[in-house]
């Protein structure tokens, strides 16, 4: 990246006309309710928007990360000094696409829909093969840059196509036999997911809600509720759930500072109302310490540090 040019602030206040948030704590805008200041928070309406925005960040040479609803996300508590792109609510269209095949139908979303919204207006439109989502939090962009999955399926199962926006904002879409998924990643090469087309089967509304209904409730018995967490926060290594050797390890329930390792499921840390980013970290360290020291596995982070 060019040197970055001193008043870029106000250089990008004068010449994006998008929103934007300065100094905005990230606990605000994360999941975790955890994280120091970003410098500034801007949040495109359309990928027009973003593209010019993009333009101007490499123009002034401003380091910048997009996310979508911060749920997978732990930011430092020395915050960002660079902007937070932050691909939401306006950036969240849902739309039908013509059929190529009987039974079959391509639904383009925007990468800032909320991924339970789409699974929703899924079923409401009697469209089969996402109901394995309901209840993963945050974006769509996240849940495809993160392969996110549950019950045994993952999102490249259902996908079609990505588009893309490069660093200086030019849009390029691949198919899914160009996309190069593994577990819980999506190799993105430095773009910016900002679309998905996903392919689903007709199916019949009743029947789908109800199996959603299931996934639900089974989320609801078998995760904590009610408490800030960024849900699954190591990948699972293979064969082995990281819940499982966290909880044999002795550590269901630890605590430090104001971050815990959920008693309700192992794989969960929580912020009981009082946690630093730091909190976090060291309790991250310290389980992947001791379930390595017990059982030669190294976790590895499924939440991002930032």
């Amino acid at each position: 990246m060019k040197k970055r040019v001193e008043n870029w602030p106000e250089q990008l206040r004068d010449l994006w006309p998008g929103e934007i948030e300065w100094n905005s704590g990230m606990a605000s805008w994360c999941t975790l309710r955890v994280g120091g200041p970003a410098r500034a928070i801007a949040t495109p309406a359309s990928r027009a928007e973003l593209q010019s925005l993009l333009a101007l960040l490499a123009r002034l040479g401003v380091c910048w990360r997009v996310i979508g609803r911060g749920s997978n996300l732990l930011v430092s508590d020395a915050g960002y000094e660079g902007v937070i792109i932050m691909l939401g609510r306006k950036f969240s269209a849902i739309e039908k696409l013509a059929r190529e095949k009987a039974g079959e139908v391509k639904v383009q979303v925007e990468a800032g829909c909320s991924l339970m919204k789409l699974v929703n207006w899924c079923a409401g439109q009697g469209l089969a093969g996402l109901e394995f989502a309901a209840g993963i939090p945050g974006s769509v962009g996240g849940a495809v840059v993160m392969n996110a999955g549950a019950w045994g399926k993952e999102m490249s199962e259902a996908l079609s196509a990505v588009t893309f926006s490069g660093r200086s904002g030019e849009l390029l879409e691949k198919k899914r036999d160009e996309l190069a998924f593994s577990y819980r990643h999506l190799e993105t090469e430095g773009l910016i997911v900002t679309g998905a087309e996903f392919l689903l089967q007709d199916g019949e509304q009743q029947a789908i809600e109800e199996k959603i209904s299931r996934f639900l409730c089974t989320r609801k018995e078998k995760q904590p509720q009610g408490v800030a967490s960024a849900g699954s926060f190591f990948k699972n290594p293979p064969g082995l759930p990281a819940g499982k050797l966290i909880q044999d390890a002795g550590l269901k329930g630890l605590r430090l500072g104001g971050a815990q390792v959920s008693e309700v499921h192992a794989n969960f840390f929580v912020n009981t109302g009082s946690a630093t980013a730091q909190d976090f970290l060291d309790l991250m360290r310290l389980v992947q310490e001791k379930v390595g020291e017990r059982f030669g596995v190294w976790l590895e982070p499924e939440v991002h540090l930032l």
